[in-house]
Formats: C-alpha cells, structure tokens, sequence
C-alpha cells in the first residue's frame, strides 16, 4: 500500500534529503565540540575536570544540546544542498515536464521533514532535559561554579494561605538559617512557626526544623510550643532556591508543569521562563517544515554558478531564523512578549516567507 503512495522517485528524495540531514549533523558534531575544546580547555584544567565526566557527562549532555539549538541550521543547508545539487544536474526539470506538480514533488520533502519533526519533538521532551541535566551540572560545577552559592531574603507563597521566608539559603549544604513559615485563615494570621535552621533531609525528602517555636493563635486565644528538632513537609525543594539560570532546561515535562502550577501562586518572576521552555520545546521542531518549505522553493531553479549562490542564501536565512528566536525570546523575557507569541513569531514570519517563495519557484 504504501509504494503506491510513495515512488522510486520518493524514495530518492527521501533517501538523499535524510541522508545528507544526518551527514551534516555528524559534521556539524565534530565542528562544534574542536571548537568547544579549544575555547573550555583553560576551564577544564583550572577546575581539574576528570577527563571521564569531560566526555561521557559534559559532551554527552553538549552535543545533543547544540544539534538541538542548530537543527533549523542543519536542516535548513541539508535540503538546499542536496535540491540545488539534482537542479545543477538538470534532475528536477525531467521531474516536472513529465507532468508532476511542483506541489507534488514536494511531497517526499515533507515526509522527511515529518520524521526530522517527529525525532526532534521526541527528543525535546524526553531525551534533552535529561541529557541537559549531566551538561548543567558539569558546567555549574567545573565551568562557571559560583564561589558564592547562598541566595538571600527569600519570600515565598507556597499556596493562597500559606507564605514562607528564608533570610540565607546555602545551597551547597542545603540549609535555611532564620526560617519563618505563616498560615492565614483570610486576613488573619493563624500560625507561625519560626526556626533557626531548616535543613532538607535528601532521604526522606522532607525539611528538619531546627530550634524552633509554633505560635498558634485562634481568634483571642495563643498557645506557644517549642522543640530542638521537627520534620515537616512543604511544598518547596532545595531547587526552589538555586540561583543558577539553566536549570529549566533540564526539567522534564512533568516537572515543568508542576513549577508553573507552583509559579502561578508563588510568583517569583520566572514564570515567563517557564513558560518559553515549555512552548518551545513543541513549537521549534515545526521549523523542519517552515525550513524545508523555503530551501526547496529557493534551490529548485538551477542558476549559473552552480550550488554556491543558494547555498549561501540558505546559510544566511538559517542564521537569521536563529537570530529571530534569539530576539523573540528576548522580547518576551524584557519586553513583556507573550511567551506563547514569542514561540511562534520566528515560524509564522519564515512561513510566510517560505510561501511567498514557493509561489515563485519555477512550476
């Protein structure tokens, strides 16, 4: 059933646009980590790397990151090269004047581009967060580790009755010094317990009060109450103090989620963040579409000089794209952007830049 669908000449395209996609993503591998190397290396030995963690936890987690970040680009140089290279050789005209529509022979472009998008969308939401996890914590321990890693003054609401605030959070030892947890009913304070130290207990996953005291008031009456040592369990986690900028990245699906339920009571002034991580990661992998749309509409005429001149515009356009998400992530963080809108700006302004083109490639 499905060769009636799809062709000799499907299979060719297919072939040639996969093949050539994976080609200069391996390419692309060996050309960005040469150049990591040479720019990390006095990091690496400052900090006294393990060449093992170099390779199996900082490049396990970059080369998946950077493929990711650079696939439009891939994707992009992949199709115009290969199209282009079947316009030089006079491959595509046969094609058309034997009656095949030009949408028609587009076709097999966009069954490859289906299975660049679907990898691509797996991979953004279940394999590079977790991948991102071993590159985040290399680098925030041997590349840019933070000599001072306490975060100061922390309020929180935790939910619509209950706040909480941290005057020093030391996130290497995972303790909380002048603790302060309130409970309204209403306006009404009802309870506060106060600690000199909160301490995150990694086995039970729960929180140890130090010294502390529970304040309990019901209407007129008070009841004081004091101890050495409680465990309680709030809905907060040590990753809720970490002042490092890169920890969305790693967060899964379901942990995204259930930070941006968090951050909708909270309102720490991440959810911005939050929600860009989120969207991307299903909004990005369209590009495959969008990208192979415009390579095929510009490198499908053959031109003097060969592949060189599309090739070139085709360069240039990917950058650009990159650029523009670049600028609407920014948009969105500074300048108040919806995040959703931010997300699709790039895809929405090259769609219609890839139809317009399409409408002047050669039929």
């Amino acid at each position: 059933m499905l060769n009636r669908y799809i062709k000799l000449i499907d299979w060719y395209i297919i072939k040639k646009y996969l093949g050539t996609f994976f080609f200069t993503m391996v390419i692309f591998s060996v050309v960005v980590v040469i150049f990591d190397v040479s720019e990390k290396l006095d990091d690496f030995l400052k900090h006294e790397a393990p060449l093992s963690k170099i390779i199996f936890q900082y490049y396990a987690g970059f080369i998946p990151f950077y493929l990711n970040f650079l696939s439009p680009l891939i994707n992009f140089i992949a199709v115009i090269f290969f199209t282009a290279k079947m316009a030089d050789q006079t491959e595509i005209v046969p094609i058309l004047c034997g009656g095949v529509s030009f949408n028609r022979f587009l076709w097999p472009y966009f069954v490859s581009s289906f299975i660049i998008f679907f990898i691509t969308l797996v991979f953004n939401l279940f394999i590079i967060p977790e991948t991102n996890q071993l590159k985040i914590d290399f680098e925030n321990k041997y590349i840019n580790p933070k000599s001072d890693n306490n975060k100061m003054y922390t309020h929180m609401q935790l939910d619509k009755n209950t706040y909480i605030y941290i005057e020093n959070f030391d996130n290497n030892q995972k303790v909380g010094y002048k603790f302060s947890l309130e409970k309204f009913k209403g306006d009404s304070l009802v309870e506060k317990t106060m600690a000199e130290r909160i301490v995150w207990d990694s086995l039970k996953r729960k929180w140890d009060l130090e010294t502390y005291s529970i304040r309990k008031i019901d209407n007129l009456k008070e009841s004081m109450s004091y101890g050495e040592k409680k465990q309680v369990n709030l809905d907060v986690k040590p990753v809720d103090f970490e002042l490092f900028d890169n920890i969305y990245e790693a967060m899964d699906m379901k942990q995204l989620n259930t930070r941006i339920e968090q951050e909708k009571i909270r309102g720490t002034g991440i959810m911005e963040i939050l929600q860009l991580e989120k969207y991307k990661r299903f909004v990005y992998p369209l590009s495959s579409f969008v990208l192979t749309l415009m390579g095929v509409s510009l490198s499908s005429r053959k031109v003097r000089g060969g592949i060189g001149l599309p090739l070139g515009i085709g360069i240039f356009l990917s950058f650009a794209y990159i650029l523009f998400i670049q600028f609407s992530t920014m948009f969105s963080l500074k300048g108040g952007l919806p995040p959703i809108v931010a997300v699709f700006i790039p895809n929405t302004i090259f769609g219609i830049l890839g139809f317009y083109l399409l409408a002047k490639a050669p039929k």
